[in-house]
Parts: structure tokens; C-alpha cells; sequence
């Protein structure tokens, strides 16, 4: 963050910035494809819905990122960032190896990231992380605005992979 006065919004990346449904064929074979489906993140065409709030909230807030994908996909996803144009901000991704749902990895890092900063939203599009994040306290913004998967819901709970 680069000033510690102003509130952070934390973002969520895949179907809340960017929209992962050209690659929704390698998690709906069997098994899945995590290897194929990472290697085509930066080719996701943005949500402008999501790109739009993001931009907004940088107005008043310093932006965070926080995604299920792997440490391994750091530089892939900086690119995408700022090739659509996206706020400046930390990025905060699972562990490799870590295989824990969303919602239980996302909150861990949130609670973390409040103990140092005031976060005013987080935007996200899994139901759980945001049932799970309200109940924590924190604002949340449902991203409704991508066109829902089943398999990526199945994966972000019972695989934790994104």
C-alpha cells in the first residue's frame, strides 16, 4: 500500500477482473487441466464491470489483489494487470502447494491485511468467500457480472486452485 492513511478495496481476479470463460474447458475435463488453465490466465479479456469499480475505488482507496491462483502465476497475472490498465497494488496469491478452499485462504489474508490497514471492500465472486468474509466483518461486494461456472465454483472448494 502506498499510503497507510487512505482504505484499501481488495479485488478479486478471476471472474471479478477477468473473464476466465475461455478456459473453462480445462477444469470441466477429467481430470483437470490446472496446468493448461493457468497458462491461458493472460489471455482472460477483462470484465469491464469489475475493471470499472476497480478503477473508481482507486480514487479514495489503495487497491489490493487477492486471488486463489498459485505464487507461480505472480508475473503472468502483473502483466495482465497492467496491460488492461489496472490501479497500481499489492498482490496476495496462495502458497504453492496450498490446497486449502478460498474462502479459508482469502479470510486468512484479509484478517492479516486489516491488522495493518482499514479495508473498505472486498469484491469478489465466490459466494462462499463472501459469506465468509461478512461474517468476518468486512464489506463485500457480490461480482455478479461474469457469467457463472460450476466448475470453477467446484474447484475454488473442493480443490482450492483458484
Amino acid at each position: 500500500m502506498t499510503n497507510s492513511s487512505r482504505p484499501v478495496a481488495v479485488f478479486d481476479l478471476d471472474n471479478t477482473l477477468a473473464d476466465t470463460a475461455h478456459r473453462q474447458h480445462f477444469l470441466e475435463a477429467k481430470p483437470r487441466d490446472w496446468t493448461a488453465s493457468f497458462a491461458a490466465a493472460p489471455q482472460d479479456p477483462p470484465l469491464v464491470e469489475g475493471v470499472s469499480l476497480a478503477l473508481k475505488s482507486a480514487e479514495d482507496c489503495d487497491i489490493a489483489y487477492l486471488s486463489g491462483r498459485p505464487a507461480r502465476c505472480r508475473r503472468d497475472t502483473l502483466d495482465w494487470l497492467t496491460t488492461h490498465g489496472l490501479p497500481q497494488g499489492r498482490l496476495y496469491l496462495r502458497r504453492n502447494g496450498d490446497r486449502r478452499p478460498a474462502r479459508f485462504t482469502k479470510l486468512e489474508i484479509l484478517r492479516e491485511l486489516a491488522r495493518r490497514c482499514d479495508i473498505r471492500v472486498l469484491v469478489d465472486d465466490d459466494e462462499l468467500v463472501c459469506q465468509d468474509a461478512e461474517r468476518a466483518g468486512f464489506t463485500v461486494v457480490r461480482a455478479r457480472w461474469a457469467f457463472p461456472s460450476a466448475a470453477l465454483e467446484a474447484a475454488q472448494e473442493s480443490e482450492g486452485r483458484t
